[in-house]
């Protein structure tokens, strides 16, 4: 299979931080980004610089900071906005400008035109100073496609070097995001990035199909974070390119890591059930399911744990049985007789149907009584 042709852009330091309550600071911003371009991420948006000088000068510090990745930040398609992104010294500059009828008319109350008019001003002023450009459209996902093509041909011929598709308020499916894309790469001749927002639940579906579709930046945050019910997951996207798009090239073994910095920064934790990244991504609790890993990891892994830096674990409960007690029972150096397996897998068995989690402590303490069964 010929590697899917993609980069990705991390957008935790801008839209992750967008996620109610969430502040990075800039030394926590530069550790962020240092993270991320261990991981091998191409492109690294560090915020949005017009925003207050606090802003603008930890964007200028992440752009200054010597990374391997290129680094990017947000303007509107405002000329005061780009020239602070230019002073920031970054390397490529995300102009936005809505493009739905439904934001022009709240928004801007201008006609569609006069809108798209003046933000390729914008665009050709960026142009003119020699950075890498990205024009936006906001709102991509609920604008006229005749005029979302149009907007993004102009942009192209006033200098932007990347197009982008926002999904902003996660409205689409993968099969809708699939088909726009396709009618997009068919139409526009620049690379393609797609943002996607996670109100359905699908933002890290999206971002995959849209690659499998012709996308080639792909926008992601760490865990997922960022306006309302977030982004596409860092995490997810990078193993799933990994798995289904043959790109080998990111350091996936930073992922368990860096999801736990950027969650005890923001406050945000993942859901234990989380995919890569959850408390319970790779534990186990199955009798039918732990005798089999046993055998062999790949009859219930998909995603072995070591690829992101996890961890299996066997969890003993109510649905445990034999082979998983014996493994786990001997990583604490028990070796348990017939009579002790069932007496300890009864106790466990009755201690989870009333609720009781077994932690190691309680495991131990079953293990520890065990000795006088026989």
């Amino acid at each position: 299979m010929k590697p899917w042709h993609i980069e990705i852009c991390d957008v935790t330091l801008r839209d992750g931080e967008q996620a109610p309550g969430v502040s990075f600071t800039c030394e926590e911003k530069l550790k962020i980004a240092e993270a991320l371009d261990r991981i091998g991420v191409e492109v690294i948006e560090a915020g949005f610089p017009v925003v207050s000088p606090a802003e603008k000068q930890c964007v200028a510090a992440v752009a200054r900071s010597g990374l391997d990745a290129r680094v990017c930040c947000l303007a509107r398609a405002v000329k005061a906005d780009v020239e602070a992104a230019l002073d920031c010294d970054v390397d490529m500059v995300s102009i936005f400008v809505a493009t739905s009828d439904l934001h022009i008319r709240h928004k801007y109350r201008r006609p569609r035109e006069e809108v798209l008019d003046a933000a390729l001003e914008v665009v050709e002023f960026a142009a003119d100073h020699g950075v890498e450009i990205r024009f936006a459209a906001e709102d991509a996902s609920r604008t006229d496609p005749a005029f979302l093509i149009e907007a993004y041909t102009r942009g192209i011929e006033h200098g932007a070097d990347l197009v982008s598709f926002a999904d902003t308020v996660g409205c689409l499916t993968p099969l809708e995001i699939h088909a726009a894309v396709s009618e997009i790469v068919a139409k526009v001749d620049h690379p393609l990035c797609i943002h996607c927002h996670n109100d359905l639940g699908f933002a890290s579906a999206n971002t995959v199909t849209a690659a499998a579709g012709g996308a080639f930046q792909l926008h992601t945050t760490i865990n997922g974070i960022g306006e309302r019910a977030g982004n596409a997951a860092l995490e997810e996207v990078l193993v799933a390119v990994r798995l289904k798009g043959g790109v080998e090239r990111y350091d996936l073994t930073c992922l368990q890591e860096i999801s736990r910095m950027v969650a005890e920064i923001s406050g945000i934790h993942p859901a234990k059930n989380k995919a890569i990244v959850g408390e319970h991504a790779f534990a186990h609790e199955s009798g039918i399911h732990i005798a089999a890993i046993l055998e062999d990891p790949l009859t219930y892994e998909y995603v072995p744990p070591e690829m992101v830096g996890g961890e299996r674990r066997f969890v003993l409960g109510k649905h445990s049985g034999r082979r998983a007690l014996e493994h786990v029972a001997k990583t604490y150096g028990y070796e348990l007789d017939n009579g002790q397996i069932r007496w300890v897998l009864d106790q466990i068995k009755q201690r989870s149907e009333g609720k009781c989690s077994i932690t190691p402590q309680v495991l131990c303490e079953i293990l520890r009584w065990c000795r006088g069964v026989s």
